[in-house]
């Protein structure tokens, strides 16, 4: 996984965006983000321990590609791409392909991440963050559910929402 500040241009969202500062998965895991990796024969079984160890109960898979979604893929990469947060944990297993993740610092500025096959993200509920695929236009991923699976965005700004609040007073702590 490679992390690193946005470039802040306003070019195609699925261009790399690299300004060329690289950002150390520690400081990531200050914001609250927790990343693994699991590649090669034991990755789903890497996945399933920590699925088993996190509580998530259920689990899907989606391909974000022109292929797969037809004439709503750009709508839909589109709509990826609004700054929102969710109320729950957002995990996602990369099993093909790669996409970006852009969540804020604690100083506002995007931090983007490039996750390929056997990357593992989870996003702590309250984050701002948006999702885009690369130029590559092609995704598979896993997503991980703690309950029913669902994927309801609440779009910037929302910073009175008591999960964005609870957030915000982890980054204090």
């Amino acid at each position: 996984m490679k992390v690193y500040f946005h470039d802040n241009s306003a070019a195609d969202q699925r261009e790399d965006h690299d300004s060329g500062t690289e950002i150390s998965l520690s400081d990531v895991g200050k914001l609250g983000v927790l990343a693994y990796q699991y590649k090669g024969e034991n990755a789903l079984k890497g996945v399933n321990d920590l699925a088993k160890q996190r509580d998530y109960k259920n689990q899907d898979v989606i391909v974000i590609s022109p292929e797969a979604m037809g004439e709503i893929y750009e709508d839909k990469v589109k709509a990826f791409y609004k700054e929102h947060l969710h109320e729950d944990e957002e995990i996602r297993y990369i099993i093909d392909g790669e996409g970006f993740f852009d969540v804020r610092d604690k100083e506002d500025r995007w931090i983007r991440m490039k996750l390929v096959a056997g990357d593992l993200i989870i996003l702590p509920a309250g984050i701002y963050h948006r999702f885009t695929t690369t130029e590559k236009n092609y995704v598979k991923a896993m997503r991980l559910f703690k309950d029913e699976p669902k994927w309801t965005p609440l779009n910037r700004p929302c910073d009175n929402n008591s999960y964005r609040q609870q957030y915000v007073q982890s980054l204090l702590a």
